[in-house]
């Protein structure tokens, strides 16, 4: 179920929503531009992950959709950066048309780090791959603040 930052759940399916939100925002005269990330975070037995579709306003702050889910499958740290980009590339994937449609830019964001002295690098290369070749704009840590930051305050 996807909610709004402050946990009210959303009323309408996703693209329903998205597409309000655009409208009400061009309405009210804003740019917006869509980030997407997700974040994960494990518990004992449970990986819980976090993705958000986050709409800024050019200039003038934003606010952002999330939806959360978890799962009890094992994983190592690469398998796991790789589903976070997954889950995102799914959302962005369904999202596109109306983005596009919409003259909205978007960006996924992965929560993968671009220093090798970090664990989640070891996925870096396949994840960066993975989006560019879906056609989608690439940001990892530090310029990705939809996963490394918005996500990320929803599973910590």
């Amino acid at each position: 179920m996807w909610k709004k930052f402050n946990g009210t759940p959303l009323s309408l399916p996703i693209l329903e929503e998205v597409e309000r939100a655009i409208t009400c925002e061009k309405q009210a005269g804003n740019r917006l531009k869509v980030c997407i990330g997700t974040d994960s975070q494990v518990y004992s037995e449970n990986t819980e992950f976090a993705t958000v579709i986050v709409f800024l306003r050019e200039g003038r702050g934003g606010f952002m959709f999330i939806h959360t889910d978890r799962t009890r499958q094992k994983m190592s740290i690469k398998e796991r950066m790789l589903l976070e980009v997954s889950k995102s590339i799914e959302i962005a994937y369904v999202l596109c048309p109306i983005l596009d449609r919409n003259n909205v830019e978007l960006e996924v964001h992965a929560d993968i780090n671009t220093s090798p002295q970090f664990k989640s690098n070891s996925a870096l290369n396949e994840a960066m791959g993975y989006i560019l070749a879906m056609g989608f704009v690439f940001k990892a840590k530090p310029e990705a603040f939809a996963s490394s930051y918005c996500a990320n305050k929803i599973v910590n």
